[in-house]
């Protein structure tokens, strides 16, 4: 079993009691017979309660719903980020900052505290709900803000800040900036697959090419001309996985 130790006493910290409400949630429904698969499967460093993910929202709905400043808000989130010895608390940390208790915080200047979870996170369970809610929710109500930062991180040093700017789309349906998403693949086409002349040394990685082929088939559901389209121009240089992806239900 986690240790329950862990679980802070009652305190009138709003920060420290969201954490400790948390915690002691998760040390509650903890399954230390799932938790080892869970960590496998993720190839986590951090190890599991054992708490899915349906349990975990369930859990999120009662702890998060109390009154927080901007301040307290962002201050549980990192707690739970930075002081997670488990990787629901993680999970955790993403659940508060999409709280719907909290959608009126949300804001562009945001973006520096997403991209540090983003980096630290550095693995596609918690890249990718940030990316296609946290972000794509900023980019839907700032796009003139957001858009100029999310083709900055197309070309980041950091793979996993350039997957979130190409799947951070995903969803938007007939919204879709269609420009940005060009532009975000092709900042990290395929230089490895022997089709055209090298582009991006990013263009190898598998979670680059998995989120192209991903970005482009979702978007297929809204416009499957302009995917259609796009693979037929760009085939040279996208990777087979990215074309069989994008291609999927056309």
């Amino acid at each position: 079993m986690p240790d329950q130790t862990r679980v802070a006493p009652h305190t009138s910290d709003p920060v420290d009691a969201v954490v400790a409400d948390v915690r002691a949630e998760l040390w509650a429904a903890a399954d230390p017979d799932r938790a080892p698969a869970m960590q496998a499967y993720m190839k986590s460093a951090l190890p599991y309660y054992g708490v899915s993910m349906p349990q975990c929202r369930r859990l999120w709905r009662r702890c998060f719903d109390v009154a927080l400043t901007n301040e307290q808000w962002l201050a549980a989130q990192n707690l739970l980020w930075d002081e997670a010895d488990y990787r629901e608390e993680r999970y955790a940390a993403i659940g508060l900052a999409r709280h719907r208790r909290f959608a009126g915080l949300q804001d562009a200047a945001l973006l520096p505290h997403y991209a540090r979870f983003i980096v630290g996170g550095a693995w596609w369970d918690l890249v990718d709900e940030i990316a296609t809610h946290l972000v794509r929710d900023l980019l839907d109500a700032d796009p003139d803000t957001v858009a100029p930062q999310l083709r900055a991180w197309s070309t980041a040093p950091d793979m996993w800040l350039r997957r979130t700017s190409i799947i951070c789309q995903v969803g938007r349906g007939e919204d879709l900036d269609q420009r940005l998403l060009s532009d975000a693949i092709e900042a990290n086409l395929d230089g490895s697959s022997g089709r055209g002349p090298a582009m991006s040394a990013y263009g190898k990685e598998f979670f680059i090419r998995k989120a192209i082929g991903w970005a482009l088939r979702d978007h297929a559901r809204s416009d499957r001309a302009f995917v259609a389209e796009y693979v037929d121009q760009h085939r040279a240089h996208l990777s087979g996985l990215s074309i069989r992806e994008a291609t999927k239900h056309l």
